[in-house]
């Protein structure tokens, strides 16, 4: 039995469906630019083979272990860590047979898509997982991750990856893209500068984060130009590996232009612990127009990744800790959020700025007109919950009218899950070719402009628009 449909994602209509064929074939083999994620740097450095099946998949991926836990599942049981360091499962085969056997529960996700697309063409298994298979396809994988051909970095190179970004804190002192610069490999791994545990007050171990922070850049951090100077440098070093951009995770779009006296004496509130959840929030935002401006020095691209309750569920965030599945969409203002920071730099057309967001009816209301206004702005692509095929296609449908294809930049993974990039690649760009079949059987796209727009959307947006 084959796992995929050579045509899935297509439209039905014969016609429509064979253009967008067409499209797609002119733009399935280019090579992937991964502009942002959160692929582990230390398996490029070290190069070391994955340890098993339920490592590569499971235990990695929120996607994976979220759907398992709305069922009931314990993440112990699939060997999520915990913050203590307590019991866990780590019998690989064990967690992917509890996997195998709810299988069924990804059915018409992505997140299938994903997986078939990866135990398919990476590994070449064409029966669908379930209980009955369970230890057939753990075997096959488990083999085929003792083959030097498995490893991190022949695999970088057999997705045609051409140059992917991990997402690094300025606490990280880059130790593993240190060790892939200096083995010699010539695959393209750069950082990029993700500042939240030094901008949000309320970040666990704030203060004590600052004085790490300016100890790696050698100033005194906890005063208020000591600490802009240690984001100046620490940006500098992250570019000296790499980077061209920063993200920014905030749960609003809030954005602030204070005077530098409020914001110092917000600033040292945050320091002392005192600062109140609102004044927490009006530091961040002004934190992000302190970084569009320093964008504007040193030319690195900002990602604002904002709308996220991050953490729901509190007794998974004391046992689990961060990134554990438990993070939940949330309304976002973007027209009033945005202002200060527009109006302090959003004509400036040195700076870049990609705006992404979990509430998709900002998309035809604020953010497209924004995006199509102002020189500062582009549109990221749908992303997390919405970073799948009918995601996709609603991004183009109530963006295009108004911010047109390219104040968009093209499409990244975000992925921690590595055997996805290609999958995730794969169905951005089938989307994309149907969506520019249609426009142009409905005669808004001439045929002849359709190739040059689909190889854009695939490849050449993300490269201009993150500096790659």
């Amino acid at each position: 039995m084959a796992l995929l449909n050579p045509d899935r994602l297509f439209p039905v209509d014969t016609t429509t469906r064979a253009l967008a064929r067409t499209l797609y074939d002119q733009v399935a083999s280019l090579p992937i630019v991964s502009p942002h994620g959160h692929t582990d740097p230390r398996w490029f450095a070290e190069n070391t083979a994955f340890p098993d099946p339920a490592q590569l998949f499971v235990v990695p991926d929120h996607y994976v272990f979220r759907m398992l836990a709305s069922q009931g599942v314990d993440l112990t049981k699939l060997g999520v860590p915990r913050v203590d360091g307590g019991p866990t499962e780590t019998d690989g085969r064990a967690i992917w047979k509890l996997f195998a056997s709810h299988f069924h529960l990804f059915r018409a996700t992505p997140s299938r898509m994903w997986l078939e697309h990866a135990f398919h063409d990476v590994f070449g298994i064409t029966t669908r997982l379930s209980s009955e298979t369970a230890d057939e396809t753990y075997d096959h994988i488990a083999d085929c991750l003792q083959k030097p051909e498995f490893r991190p970095r022949a695999l970088f190179e057999r997705f045609n990856i051409e140059v992917i970004a991990t997402t690094e804190s300025p606490l990280d002192e880059l130790k593993w893209h240190e060790m892939i610069r200096t083995s010699g490999w010539s695959g393209r791994v750069v950082t990029a500068y993700r500042p939240d545990p030094v901008v949000d007050p309320e970040f666990e171990g704030f203060a004590q984060n600052i004085e790490k922070f300016g100890a790696l850049a050698g100033v005194n951090a906890t005063t208020w130009e000591g600490y802009l100077d240690a984001h100046r440098n620490r940006r500098a070093f992250f570019k000296s590996y790499g980077a061209t951009s920063s993200d920014h995770g905030h749960p609003t779009a809030r954005t602030e232009d204070l005077p530098q006296d409020q914001a110092k004496a917000l600033f040292e509130k945050a320091l002392s612990g005192k600062i109140t959840p609102e004044e927490a929030d009006a530091f961040r935002g002004h934190m992000l127009t302190e970084m569009a401006r320093m964008s504007i020095e040193d030319g690195l691209v900002l990602q604002i990744h904002p709308g996220s309750y991050r953490n729901h569920s509190a007794g998974i965030m004391a046992k689990h800790g961060r990134d554990k599945g438990f993070d939940i969409p949330t309304r976002t203002d973007y027209v009033r959020a945005l202002k200060p920071l527009l109006d302090a730099v959003g004509m400036n057309p040195n700076l870049s700025i990609i705006l992404f967001t979990l509430d998709e009816t900002s998309y035809a209301r604020e953010l497209a007109p924004l995006a199509g206004a102002y020189p500062a702005l582009k549109l990221g692509p749908a992303w997390w919950f919405f970073d799948s095929p009918e995601g996709m296609r609603r991004f183009r449908e109530t963006t295009t009218e108004t911010a047109g294809f390219y104040n968009t930049v093209g499409f990244n993974d975000d992925t921690r899950a590595f055997c996805s990039i290609p999958a995730r690649h794969d169905v951005a760009r089938r989307v994309d070719c149907a969506y520019l079949a249609h426009l142009v059987l409905t005669g808004r796209l001439d045929e002849d402009e359709a190739p040059e727009v689909a190889k854009e959307l695939a490849y050449g947006l993300a490269k201009k628009a993150y500096k790659l």
